[in-house]
């Protein structure tokens, strides 16, 4: 059965080279015979592989084309390989090891010097730190943050550490949810940013004592107590980097890749993506420091945000000036048996 169909296959190819060759002379004789110089052209237009054609195609200019539409004209944008290698080369390289560099650093850091206790004992006398607008701002952005980072370092790496474990089926399951969770938190946190902003910049706004602070390192290291007012230089510096500066530049550039239909051309969403990319690697970097020191890395400093309240050692002890001031303005008292009465700034 093989031997036939092997005949049969060369009796059709002798069949369709014979009509070529019969054929040819009809085509050349329709055609208008082409000069010597006319070849020569040809020749220094077209090379043999085309080379100076497809140099125009990829020079990323406009041509003609009946789509009309944000670069219809361009057949091919070498851009989008630049894009694509830088990417998936050194951005996702160096900020998955700074990424996993801040995570270890802060264990060892944790092991050596463990949490950051207070001095004295607690007093039972509660000063209230946070209102109820900051602390539901505050939440609302640091939520819509924690899901938009597990959405993005799955998006990110998940091909290199869940795509072997999960499969491809589940993998592609898991990416395309968080791709949608990551579209629709996004404008949720660039709000409660803006709203956190609003209700917080007043109070990060530089002051003498934070030159105090910068050279004894806010006694991080040596537990040497530092004075400072309602937040100290660490704090405001992770405002105006982070929220203020890297938060509203992952945020503007998040809505340019969120919203292709406003005609963006891939040139824009390219560089976009590319500053989104660097500054969401960035602030989530950051952002360990300020979830370590925020929760497991100092005793009492999770309560603030939890209830509003804090304790007066606390207070004293992290914020001494802004204790005074709240003192000042209204002492705390503790009635019997009931909710200590709060002191306000």
């Amino acid at each position: 059965m093989s031997h036939d169909m092997t005949v049969l296959k060369r009796l059709l190819w002798m069949v369709l080279t014979l009509c070529a060759l019969a054929g040819g002379p009809a085509f050349a004789a329709d055609a208008p015979p082409a000069t010597a110089a006319d070849q020569a052209l040809r020749q220094q237009s077209q090379p043999l592989n085309n080379a100076p054609v497809w140099r125009e195609v990829r020079s990323g200019e406009q041509h003609y084309t009946t789509v009309q539409g944000v670069e219809t004209g361009v057949l091919i944008q070498s851009g989008g390989q630049t894009w694509r290698a830088l990417r998936n080369g050194p951005l996702m390289l160096y900020g998955g090891i700074a990424f996993c560099a801040m995570l270890v650093l802060l264990a060892v850091f944790f092991k050596l010097r463990g949490p950051i206790r207070l001095s004295e004992a607690k007093t039972g006398r509660m000063i209230q730190r946070f209102n109820t607008m900051e602390r539901m701002s505050h939440w609302a952005m640091a939520i819509s943050f924690c899901v938009l980072m597990v959405s993005g370092l799955v998006m990110l790496f998940g091909k290199h550490v869940l795509l072997p474990v999960f499969g491809y089926s589940l993998f592609a399951t898991v990416a395309l949810v968080c791709k949608n969770i990551h579209n629709f938190v996004g404008p949720v946190f660039i709000l409660s940013v803006l709203l956190f902003i609003v209700l917080f910049v007043k109070d990060n706004v530089w002051q003498a004592i934070d030159a105090l602070w910068i050279r004894k390192a806010g006694g991080l290291l040596t537990g040497e107590h530092v004075p400072s007012h309602r937040f100290n230089f660490g704090e405001k510096t992770w405002f105006w980097l982070g929220v203020v500066f890297l938060s509203l530049t992952v945020g503007i550039s998040g809505l340019v890749l969120n919203f292709p239909n406003f005609e963006q051309g891939r040139a824009i969403m390219q560089t976009a993506n590319i500053v989104h990319l660097i500054g969401g690697l960035i602030v989530m970097t950051l952002s360990l420091a300020h979830i370590y020191i925020g929760s497991i890395g100092m005793e009492g400093a999770l309560d603030g945000m939890k209830t509003g309240y804090v304790d007066e050692t606390w207070a004293k002890e992290h914020h001494e000036l802004w204790y005074d001031a709240a003192k000042k303005a209204q002492p705390a008292e503790k009635p019997a048996g009931g909710m200590p009465a709060p002191a306000r700034v």
